[in-house]
């Protein structure tokens, strides 16, 4: 009898993305991307609008991940909010011939490729805004979208904690904590809890116990005590 062959990740049926939030919430359709190996389980978004499809941060990418991505309109830009965050952004500028979005400190990390640097923001249309949050890395940035009561899309900026509310993370590979810490408090004094209302981190989602956003944002953040966290001792 033949051995069995192992089941592997790469053969497993991959889970689809998902949509974010009820038509109820939110009406304009955003899809998370399962977490992938390429960004280190990070969760990848798909903000669905007509012509002008923005993807934060690279998902898996497979068949399946491009067949997705084709049926919903391509993607026309693309912003990755930190270096872990890229996976293969150049197979996907190549399959959709998007506009690469970055913070000019990690544009050197995409030799090659055709990149739209950035300084201290980007706004992209009226809704989107492209926020540079040094700290996690040093071109670490959020994606803030106006629309549903306000959507900050934190990359790895800010991630939930064991009970699902919004914190910044210290760990071994914390560029500067203190920055990390300073940009928080920049984003609370940028919204308030009428154009803050959801944040979708890239990172961690399993803590939000099936969710894919942290309700009641900025209620939640603004609760953080930014002068412990500044003693917090690293985590991982």
């Amino acid at each position: 009898m033949p051995p069995e062959s192992p089941i592997t990740s790469q053969s497993r049926t991959p889970k689809p993305p998902r949509l974010v939030f009820s038509e109820e919430t939110c009406p304009q359709p955003i899809f998370a991307f399962p977490p992938n190996r390429e960004t280190l389980g990070g969760t990848s978004y798909l903000i669905v609008e007509k012509d002008r499809n923005l993807m934060i941060d690279c998902p898996a990418w497979d068949e399946n991940t491009r067949s997705f991505l084709a049926a919903q309109g391509g993607v026309s830009r693309l912003v990755i909010t930190h270096r872990g965050g890229m996976g293969k952004v150049r197979e996907i500028q190549e399959a959709f011939g998007c506009e690469v979005i970055v913070q000019e400190q990690e544009a050197y990390l995409l030799p090659n490729l055709t990149v739209t640097a950035f300084q201290e923001s980007l706004s992209i249309g009226s809704e989107v805004q492209v926020i540079w949050t040094s700290g996690h890395s040093p071109g670490s940035a959020c994606v803030y979208y106006s629309a549903c009561g306000g959507i900050l899309f934190s990359g790895r900026h800010l991630i939930p904690n064991t009970q699902g509310d919004p914190v910044p993370l210290r760990t071994a590979k914390t560029f500067h904590w203190k920055r990390q810490i300073r940009h928080v408090q920049t984003l609370l004094e940028k919204f308030n809890p009428e154009t803050l209302r959801f944040i979708c981190p890239g990172s961690s989602l399993g803590l939000l116990r099936g969710k894919f956003s942290i309700d009641d944002a900025y209620s939640k953040l603004a609760q953080l005590d930014l002068e412990a966290c500044l003693k917090a001792e690293i985590l991982l």
